[in-house]
């Protein structure tokens, strides 16, 4: 069987531990605590720590606790705050981003595109990505969806947690596309796992749904990253601008986490809720990407 390499597996099982520390330097980055602090908060050594956070990031979290007050002293200047006021020491010399993709069109037809999956031949497998380990349904056009996979996901203080075992998170992507034909093939999943995830290949997709649903899974990757939209601002884009109802569902939707960004996507009210994959993992992609971007 066909595995991917270390690195990527080891930011699979890091997830949960750095989840957990991206809520906690974004919640004390103004106090910035030190190393072994940070560390003792996830439970381990400072070097561990250090390497683990910067493995799974791409940056350290001396970096990542620099880009966020980069990031509040770029906000304080935007309301008019002073330069004096504003300026914060960040260190930062040009963070690694998580990922770069480039997201290739669908290669489907209008009509396949509407059958919803219906006769189509899809892969179904398990594969590590940096947000822990992933459920990929793939067919020969391309990625139709990527789920994620919790195992026993452990008591988290502060987060809302939708864990799903692998039997779930399967049971949830095959449900989307009853009328296909679906086989398991866990290294075809890591084989894509390791050309987007390491090579950064473009990731072709496959997104079957009505035109609206697509139009909306398409108008999310033109919220830039490190930023945010609201279903209401989606609607606008879409021509829709009383659509916002339909637009949160068609949100919700979203058959393909992480590279078509929904996580980006906010009610009004700007509350990080109802992520289909837990709210736990869209703070996750969110602090980290702000992060990045800056």
């Amino acid at each position: 069987m066909m595995t991917v390499s270390h690195s990527l597996d080891e930011r699979a099982v890091a997830y949960e531990r750095m989840a957990d520390a991206l809520s906690y330097l974004g919640d004390t980055w103004q106090e910035w605590p030190d190393l072994a602090t940070a560390a003792k908060s996830v439970g381990l050594s400072p070097s561990h720590f250090q390497r683990e956070f910067t493995r799974w990031a791409g940056i350290s979290p001396k970096q990542y606790q620099s880009a966020l007050a980069h990031a509040a002293a770029g906000d304080l200047l935007r309301e008019g705050a002073s330069v004096l006021d504003a300026t914060l020491e960040t260190g930062l010399s040009g963070p690694g981003r998580l990922h770069d993709l480039f997201i290739a069109h669908e290669g489907l037809s209008p009509g396949e595109a509407k059958a919803g999956g219906k006769g189509a031949d899809l892969v179904l497998g398990r594969a590590p990505t940096p947000f822990g380990e992933g459920a990929w349904l793939i067919s020969p056009r391309g990625l139709v969806a990527l789920g994620f996979i919790d195992e026993n996901p452990p008591e988290r203080t502060g987060f809302e947690h939708q864990g799903r075992t692998e039997e779930n998170a399967f049971a949830d992507l095959a449900g989307r596309y009853p009328g296909a034909s679906i086989r398991r093939d866990d290294a075809e999943a890591e084989q894509m796992a390791r050309r987007v995830f390491e090579a950064g290949e473009p990731l072709p997709v496959a997104l079957y749904g009505t035109p609206f649903r697509r139009q909306i899974w398409r108008a999310l990757l033109d919220i830039p990253m490190g930023t945010v939209s609201t279903y209401g601002a989606l609607a606008k884009a879409s021509g829709n601008p009383k659509a916002a109802r339909a637009v949160g569902a068609a949100v919700g939707a979203n058959p393909i986490s992480w590279f078509i960004p929904c996580h980006r996507a906010l009610a009004a009210d700007g509350r990080l809720h109802n992520y289909h994959w837990g709210v736990a993992r869209k703070r996750a992609m969110l602090t980290l990407e702000r992060a990045c971007a800056a």
